[in-house]
């Protein structure tokens, strides 16, 4: 199953989603109504509701919640874009300008306060303490991961651990949530929360690990942001901790070197030295590692197209160009 057929397969839940956004993005304010819709509509995967509609099919839910919780989690997520490439000072994603590229970085941070309280908004709407409850943990962790990332900038010595403390934080927590929350407006047993959360977390940590090795293995076009961004803002991504681990004295110089002064100058001469070792095949291992624990955590659920669906989605997630 590719990721077409996964997308025919919920095309009317993620139909009324899109229509939700659409709705719950309408504001009085002008720029709000256009940052807000630049980004939603600029070429997101969408990966994070689909997950948490794919869970919640999985597990037989039949009521409207999942549809407002998907948009939740869309807007979480979008909001934490618009955050993230201001303290990156990005200028691209998906292929197009960041919106504090256009509108400069105050409208920027504001209209993602905007989502993130529009977010809080809907899920009060669900009327259910444990929701609140596994979304605000959410939103405070992904916060967390942000600040431990910007701490770890320009440090070569990041381990391993540390790389991984901050994805599992900043990106695999609202895979972790989205998942966990279908078992929960489902009031599943706690061994089918268990088994979609842990799925969620998998799953997040390899979608990011992947990310992390196209900065360097893939081209600008493909991925759609500048080869090299995480290069600039200095951050010790997991191919350059393999590649300081593996490559010549010489090859750990130039990348000790790019990691504590950042910068563009660099490039060229880390994706060489990072491309000279095998850097980036192991990082493709270990995400397909953390893809193998996102598909042996599924297997409690009782299989469906819905499930398949998922672990189709765990395929993709290691096997993409972008």
């Amino acid at each position: 199953m590719d990721v077409a057929a996964i997308q025919r397969l919920i095309s009317d839940d993620m139909q009324a989603v899109n229509e939700l956004i659409r709705t719950r993005l309408r504001s009085d304010v002008v720029l709000v109504n256009q940052i807000s819709h630049y980004i939603i509509n600029s070429g997101g995967k969408r990966l994070r509701p689909m997950l948490h509609l794919l869970c919640a099919r999985a597990l037989n839910y039949t009521g409207q919640h999942h549809i407002t919780l998907a948009t939740v989690i869309e807007f979480i997520h979008t909001s934490t874009l618009l955050h993230d490439d201001v303290v990156d000072a990005s200028d691209m994603r998906r292929g197009k300008e960041t919106a504090n590229n256009i509108w400069g970085n105050e409208a920027s941070v504001l209209v993602g306060d905007f989502l993130y309280s529009r977010s809080f908004q809907m899920m009060v709407g669900v009327r259910d303490m444990r929701v609140m409850d596994i979304l605000a943990n959410a939103t405070n962790v992904i916060a967390e991961g942000e600040v431990l990332q910007l701490l770890n900038c320009h440090e070569p010595d990041i381990t391993e651990d540390d790389y991984l403390q901050v994805i599992r934080s900043k990106t695999a927590k609202l895979f972790e949530a989205a998942a966990q929350l279908s078992a929960v407006i489902g009031n599943h047993s706690e061994e089918y929360e268990t088994a979609v959360s842990h799925f969620g977390m998998h799953l997040g940590t390899a979608f990011q690990i992947v990310d992390d090795a196209l900065d360097y293995g893939s081209s600008s076009e493909d991925i759609g942001k500048n080869i090299g961004d995480d290069l600039v803002e200095g951050k010790p991504t997991l191919p350059l901790i393999y590649a300081l681990r593996l490559g010549t004295p010489e090859q750990q110089k130039i990348l000790r070197d790019a990691i504590i002064n950042g910068g563009k100058e660099y490039i060229d001469d880390v994706i060489a030295a990072i491309r000279a070792t095998p850097a980036i095949d192991l990082a493709m291992e270990a995400a397909q590692k953390e893809a193998e624990l996102a598909v042996n955590a599924l297997k409690p659920i009782p299989d469906s197209e819905y499930k398949q669906a998922l672990l189709a989605l765990a395929h993709f997630s290691v096997h993409r160009t972008y």
